[in-house]
C-alpha cells in the first residue's frame, strides 16, 4: 500500500510510519514541523514539509496514495479556546484539504478525531451514536471534520473512516506540553518537579496506548470499512490513580500538588470500544502498567 501520513513527524503519526514501513509499505510524511521533529520521521519514509491549511492536490498528484492517513493536528484544547480561527484553520480546513486531494487520486482517508472532545460527560462507556457535545472548540472542529468524511463519502461513494481515541500516550509524547497528562506526570517525576492535578482527582479518562491506537489506524486502513469508531479501552482510570501508577513505575514517593478545578473539564470520559471489535477486529491490547512501563523507560534514553 501507498500511503500519506499527515502529521507524520509527530507523536502518533510517527509511530504509525514506522509500522506502515515495517509491513513493506511505502510512507509519504507530510508535516509543517511545527509541532513534529525531523528526527522522529523513520528511515525509509519520504517526508514533505508542507501545511494542511495549504491545498494538496499537486503532492497527491505526483505520490497517487492508495490512502491518506490524515493525523495532522491542533491538539491543544486551550489553543482553540484561545485562538478557535487558528484551530478551525487547521482542522477543519485542513481536513477539507486532505479529502479534496485524496478524492482527486481517488485515495481512502482514515481521520484521526477525539473521543472525549466530542462526546462530553458521559454518564456510561459513550457509544458511538450517542449525542455530541463538543464542550470546546477543537471538539467542534473535529466533529465537523467528522462530518465532511460521511459528506465526502455519501457525495462520490468512498468508505472514509473517522477513528475516535481516548487519551493517547506513550513513548514520543512531549513531557513539556499542555497535552498529554501521562507524558507531563513522567516528565515532571523524572525532574524531580512538582506534579499539578486540577481539583479533586476523581474525574476519569480512558487512556489508550499509542501502540494500540496504532494497530487501529492499520486495521482501519486494511479493512476499507467506513464510518466512526471508538479506538479506547473501555477502562476509566482516575487522575487520583493515574498519579500513583506513574509514582509507582518512576519510584518516586513524591505527592501531587493540588490547583483549582479548570472551568469546562470533563468529569467522566471513557469510551465503548465494542463497534472498532466487531467491524475492524480491533481491541486494545496493553495494560495501563506495561504502557506506562514502556513510556518511562523510553523517557530515560
Amino acid at each position: 500500500m501507498r500511503v500519506i501520513v499527515t502529521g507524520g513527524a509527530g507523536f502518533i503519526g510517527s509511530h504509525l510510519a514506522e509500522q506502515l514501513l515495517a509491513r513493506g509499505d511505502e510512507v509519504h510524511v507530510v508535516d509543517d514541523l511545527s509541532n513534529g521533529k525531523r528526527e522522529n520521521v523513520p528511515d525509509g519514509a519520504t517526508l514533505h514539509v508542507r501545511d494542511v491549511r495549504d491545498p494538496l492536490d499537486d503532492l497527491a498528484e505526483l505520490v497517487r496514495p492508495d490512502a491518506v492517513a490524515h493525523l495532522a493536528a491542533q491538539a491543544d484544547v486551550r489553543v482553540s479556546i484561545a485562538e478557535p480561527a487558528r484551530d478551525a484553520a487547521v482542522n477543519v480546513v485542513g481536513t477539507v484539504n486532505v479529502l479534496e486531494a485524496a478524492h482527486g487520486v481517488g485515495a481512502r482517508v482514515v481521520f484521526a478525531s477525539t473521543g472525549g472532545a466530542i462526546y462530553g460527560e458521559c454518564g456510561r462507556p459513550a457509544r458511538e451514536d450517542d449525542p455530541r457535545l463538543p464542550l470546546s472548540p477543537y471538539g467542534a472542529a473535529k466533529l465537523a471534520g467528522e462530518e465532511y468524511l460521511a459528506s465526502f463519502s455519501r457525495l462520490y461513494g468512498a468508505a472514509h473512516a473517522a477513528l475516535r481515541f481516548g487519551n493517547v500516550y506513550g513513548p514520543r509524547q512531549d513531557p513539556h506540553g499542555e497535552a498529554g497528562v501521562v507524558a507531563i506526570f513522567l516528565g515532571r517525576l523524572r525532574d524531580g518537579e512538582p506534579c499539578r492535578i486540577f481539583g479533586d482527582g476523581t474525574q476519569t479518562r480512558d487512556y489508550v496506548f499509542v501502540g494500540d491506537v496504532v494497530r487501529a489506524m492499520t486495521a482501519a486502513l486494511d479493512s476499507g470499512a467506513g464510518g466512526t469508531f471508538n479506538v479506547g479501552t473501555g477502562i476509566e482510570t482516575s487522575v487520583l490513580d493515574l498519579y500513583e501508577a506513574c509514582a509507582a513505575v518512576t519510584g518516586s514517593h513524591a505527592r501531587p500538588v493540588h490547583e483549582p478545578a479548570r472551568p469546562g473539564e470533563l468529569g467522566r470520559s471513557v469510551l465503548d470500544p465494542e463497534l472498532a471489535g466487531r467491524r475492524l477486529g480491533f481491541r486494545a491490547e496493553t495494560s495501563l502498567a506495561e504502557g506506562l512501563a514502556r513510556t518511562w523507560a523510553w523517557l530515560q534514553e
